[in-house]
């Protein structure tokens, strides 16, 4: 099984990241700040005006590093990737059933069956957990109708349809999402759903969070060899990793929800933390985003019973598991895509 390994995430604006042997050193104003052997690191993650040596990127791609960059806020700018790995007839294939509509849409179909019942499993603990609450029965009467979507997408391969049952499920979840916070309320509601810019505190630690889930996703896809950018529910569209946002789907109600919501609920985060820009939209200030690093990366090493594979592993190497079954698929070694389901 594959270890977990370290993810750096360089937020300190004016930060130049260079190469020492096989180290990575993080400078600020030419004083060495951090040294980190190389071969302890999954990922390099910089946020806003943080730089890199050639020297460094060459290592990190030589090494199966991952590097990211990233605006301050959060939004995609750019990965570096070294040499393809895996072998070629695995993304061949990975792209003739792209091409499949047929084939499409059984990739989809377990992907969103997944997602809608992680979804489900997140409203019904929140229902257990407040069984005196008002919002409870309202939360109940979402699962259940989630449930219904989960029972209709059974036998179905049209991949619209499955589209269509996709969206409606994540309409009805996020309308109930604003129950699901019982702290901070004033600083922390959900009216629906803004990504470009998020508009609200919620709405920007749910789009950091998924900004950085989809990253993962990104770089465990690569290391078995598939390609991030071609997916089955997400279609093609440049610049968009789209079989990354097929994977985090699933995983996003159980990793990116929770959390986000914990940091809320037990107050890890506050909402003084969250500015408005001229422009409208809501982003995190260095603190809180240094806070939102450090959760994310304690819940990737907390342990979890794989509910396909049978073995207890890091929370964090979930994508790369997923990623993992998602080729055995393609290759033929399974019968078809065991997706994450929550239990």
């Amino acid at each position: 099984m594959k270890h977990l390994l370290n993810t750096l995430y360089v937020t300190t604006q004016g930060a130049y990241l260079a190469r020492e042997g096989e180290t990575a050193l993080v400078r600020v104003e030419k004083e060495t700040r951090l040294q980190v052997p190389i071969h302890t690191l999954g990922n390099i993650v910089c946020f806003g005006q943080v730089s890199m040596s050639p020297a460094l990127m060459g290592l990190c791609a030589e090494r199966n590093v991952g590097v990211a960059f990233l605006t301050e806020r959060g939004r995609f700018i750019a990965r570096i990737q070294g040499p393809v790995s895996g072998n070629v007839l695995l993304r061949r294939e990975q792209y003739r059933r792209a091409d499949s509509e047929t084939a499409s849409a059984e990739i989809a179909r377990s992907v969103v069956i997944a997602k809608i019942a992680n979804c489900r499993a997140v409203l019904l603990r929140a229902a257990r957990n407040r069984p005196d609450d008002s919002a409870s029965a309202e939360v109940a009467r979402v699962a259940d109708s989630l449930a219904e979507h989960i029972k209709a997408l059974e036998n179905e391969i049209v991949l619209d349809t499955i589209r269509g049952k996709e969206g409606d499920a994540a309409r009805q979840y996020f309308s109930v999402f604003d129950h699901l916070i019982t702290a901070q309320k004033d600083d922390f509601f959900f009216k629906e759903r803004s990504r470009r810019p998020p508009l609200d505190n919620m709405n920007a630690l749910l789009s950091f969070l998924y900004t950085l889930l989809v990253h993962d996703v990104s770089s465990a896809l690569e290391g078995v060899g598939l390609d991030p950018a071609v997916g089955y529910l997400h279609r093609d569209r440049p610049g968009r990793p789209s079989l990354a946002l097929d994977l985090m789907e699933e995983l996003r109600p159980y990793f990116a929800d929770r959390l986000a919501l914990n940091l809320i609920n037990l107050q890890r985060i506050k909402g003084k933390g969250f500015r408005r820009t001229e422009t409208g939209a809501v982003e995190m200030d260095d603190e809180t985003r240094k806070a939102v690093l450090v959760a994310y990366q304690e819940r990737k090493q907390e342990e979890i019973q794989h509910p396909f594979l049978g073995e207890k592993i890091a929370i964090g190497l979930l994508p790369h598991c997923q990623a993992l079954l998602m080729a055995r698929y393609l290759r033929g070694d399974l019968d078809g895509y065991p997706p994450f389901l929550w239990r």
